[in-house]
């Protein structure tokens, strides 16, 4: 059975940015979503959503229906409604895949799971970054370049505020000095999580086809085991943990 995924993005950007209309004409939830189609053909379902549609586009009918779901956001983390994150985190822990994708740390979401800050250290002067695979065995680093190689991109560096990662995938280190932990996994009840912080707006990096690589694996990963489509746990029962 394909594993039906959700690309989710705050679309903010775009229709503001000429300049980030350029590098995602079609939306950057739309070059996730095509990267996620190019690699992965009839192994996936995609569907995409934006902060603006009908309950930022994730009611529970879609949320039923996902395996998987990305999340890309910056602007606007706290114009997402309470109760749709309270949804989304349900879903999560009845065992649906998160894809928690650059500036997402800060979402509603993110921080809901994890239970701290998510704060991080960053700079923006368009450096290299250097993305290390730190778990050659993963699944999630299948085929990716080392180093996945980014020109040009935001630095973020440590201190993360996050809790210890069940599985760090990778580490990046930027030419100013910056080290960061770039890749990292966690169990939230039944669903896995899959952090992964390359993807700035103003860099075409959901176009490289090294991070669509890496984006592909972890959709494959974060997917329910039994691999049905269907939820692992009954989204309607309450969750004690």
């Amino acid at each position: 059975m394909p594993v039906n995924v959700t690309v989710w993005s705050e679309n903010y950007h775009e229709p503001r940015e000429e300049a980030v209309r350029r590098l995602y004409p079609d939306g950057m939830h739309g070059a996730i979503a095509a990267g996620l189609r190019e690699l992965l053909g009839e192994r996936v379902r995609v569907r995409t959503a934006v902060l603006g549609d009908h309950e930022h586009g994730l009611t529970d009918e879609v949320l039923a229906g996902t395996d998987v779901l990305t999340w890309w956001g910056h602007m606007a983390h706290e114009e997402v409604d309470d109760k749709v994150v309270e949804r989304v985190r349900r879903r999560v822990l009845g065992g649906m895949g998160l894809l928690v994708l650059h500036s997402g740390h800060y979402s509603k979401i993110f921080r809901a799971l994890m239970g701290t800050t998510c704060t991080i250290t960053w700079r923006d002067e368009g450096e290299r970054e250097l993305v290390w695979t730190v778990a050659p065995g993963h699944p999630i680093a299948r085929g990716v370049p080392r180093p996945l190689v980014i020109e040009r991109h935001e630095t973020y560096g440590e201190p993360f505020g996050i809790p210890e990662p069940d599985e760090l995938v990778f580490v990046s280190n930027f030419s100013g000095g910056e080290v960061f932990r770039s890749g990292c996994c966690f169990r939230r009840g039944l669903g896995r999580i899959f952090y992964f912080s390359p993807g700035d707006q103003e860099y075409p990096i959901y176009h490289h086809p090294g991070v669509r690589r890496v984006l592909a694996n972890a959709v494959l990963w974060a997917a329910p085991a039994d691999g049905t489509g269907e939820p692992l746990a009954n989204v309607h029962t309450p969750i004690t943990w």
